[in-house]
Order: C-alpha cells, then sequence, then structure tokens
C-alpha cells in the first residue's frame, strides 16, 4: 500500500504506526482506514472480537479502535481481553451515548469513547492524542531525563515510567501513569477536573467528571491499601483531586 502522506510525527525507528480497526460494519471500518491512512497510519481491520484478540497477539499494534457491539464476541469482552495481552490505547466505538455506557467501556480498560456517528477527523484526532500520551506516558516511550518523585511510600519513576507503592511494583496504563505523575509532580496541589483532563488528555475538557473519576478510582484500586479510605490521592470536595504529600 502506498501513502501520500507520511506523518514522521508517529514514526517509530522508520516505519509507520500500525493500529487495529475492529468493528462488523466492513463500511465503517473501511472508513476508518482511509482516513488514518491519510494521516500515515498503517490499518489492519478486524471484523469481531476474536479477530481483534489475534490480531494483537501477531501484529505490533500501538493502538486499537474497537466497535462495542460485534457478533462472536463483543467489544466490551474484546477489550478486557486485550489487557491482558498489551497496554496500548484503546479507543471504544459505540452508537450508545449515555453516561452509564460510557463508564462500562471505561472500568474494563478503554482510554477513550467515541459515540456514533462520528466525525473522522475528530476520530483521528483521538488517535494522535493517545498515541502522544502513550508515547510520552507508556510502554513506547524512551527513557527521559525528567525525575523521580517521591511521596511517602509512592515512587513514580518517569525514566523507566514505572510506577512501586513500598518496594512493590504497580502496572498502570499510559493514561494512568499520566495521571499520577501529573499529581505527583506538584504533592498538595489541588487539580480540578479539567485541569487534569486537559494535562493528561491533551484535549478541551468538556463534562469530564466521568472521565477522570474513573480512571482515579482505577489508580486507586492499584496504589491504595484501602481505595475506600486512600492514602494518598486525595478527594477536594467541589474542586478535584490532589496527591497527599505528609504519608
Amino acid at each position: 500500500m502506498i501513502y501520500t502522506f507520511i506523518n514522521r510525527e508517529f514514526m517509530r525507528g522508520g516505519y509507520t504506526v500500525k493500529i487495529l480497526v475492529c468493528d462488523d460494519d466492513k463500511e465503517i471500518a473501511r472508513a476508518i482506514e482511509i482516513y488514518l491512512n491519510n494521516e500515515g497510519f498503517e490499518v489492519v481491520k478486524a471484523y469481531d472480537g476474536f479477530e481483534a484478540i489475534n490480531v494483537v497477539k501477531s501484529e505490533d499494534v500501538k493502538l486499537a479502535i474497537m466497535d462495542v457491539m460485534m457478533p462472536r464476541l463483543d467489544g466490551i469482552q474484546a477489550t478486557q481481553m486485550i489487557r491482558n495481552e498489551k497496554d496500548i490505547p484503546i479507543i471504544m466505538l459505540s452508537a450508545k451515548a449515555e453516561d452509564y455506557d460510557k463508564i462500562i467501556g471505561l472500568n474494563i480498560g478503554a482510554d477513550d469513547y467515541v459515540t456514533k456517528p462520528f466525525n473522522p477527523m475528530e476520530l483521528v484526532a483521538r488517535v494522535k492524542s493517545q498515541l502522544r500520551r502513550y508515547t510520552q506516558f507508556g510502554n513506547a516511550n524512551e527513557p527521559s531525563e525528567e525525575g523521580i518523585y517521591r511521596v511517602g511510600g509512592l515512587t513514580v519513576d518517569d525514566n523507566s515510567k514505572k510506577v512501586t507503592v513500598d518496594g512493590r511494583n504497580v502496572a498502570l496504563t499510559a493514561t494512568e501513569f499520566g495521571i499520577l505523575r501529573l499529581l505527583a509532580q506538584s504533592p498538595d496541589r489541588v487539580f480540578s477536573m479539567e485541569q487534569i483532563y486537559e494535562s493528561v488528555w491533551d484535549e478541551p475538557a468538556y463534562n469530564p467528571e466521568n472521565t477522570v473519576a474513573v480512571h482515579i478510582r482505577h489508580i486507586r484500586e492499584k496504589i491504595e491499601i484501602n481505595p475506600k479510605d486512600p492514602r494518598y490521592i486525595k478527594v477536594v470536595w467541589g474542586t478535584g483531586y490532589k496527591l497527599e504529600g505528609d504519608n
């Protein structure tokens, strides 16, 4: 396949970034492929959850776009299984616009949620935003000269992109790492929902409360002994969240 444009921002070692597009509607999958190809991305298509899992196992994909409603294995179940294989950004597509459905998607490990019908260029922008975050905060990143942030028994190492709590390694997604790193850089500073979203998602915040709250809950479940009585991430009611520096 010959591309008329190569987006070098997302090239890794001279190769274009490979993206999985999974949707049982072949016309939608093809339309997404065309838009991503025009931005220089390589696309691998799948038409149900089982095919998507096989692609993730066999191909070096850096991001997945998953439809929710699919035959054989739906996007919710497939996303849960993909999370066991790779820690890549996952964007879910759904015709359901209710907050409840969005929260379910985020709860099972999705990084973003786009409602059908959607503007293809908005989807492309979200793909780029997720890839930037994955490159900056996730496993695809090269070691940087950033510091190591310690708050009590919590250590956020921006060089290795690792987090430990009392010496125990904690596995975070790229989005979760980005949020925790932001909070750890300024202990005791209160960040609003909008500040967290715009800093980590790198896009304007429109009603980000549910999205941020779900990710904060996931982080607490991983770093706190008792997530219901958190030692580190504290809520400041009516304002936002902070990382408690006096532990």
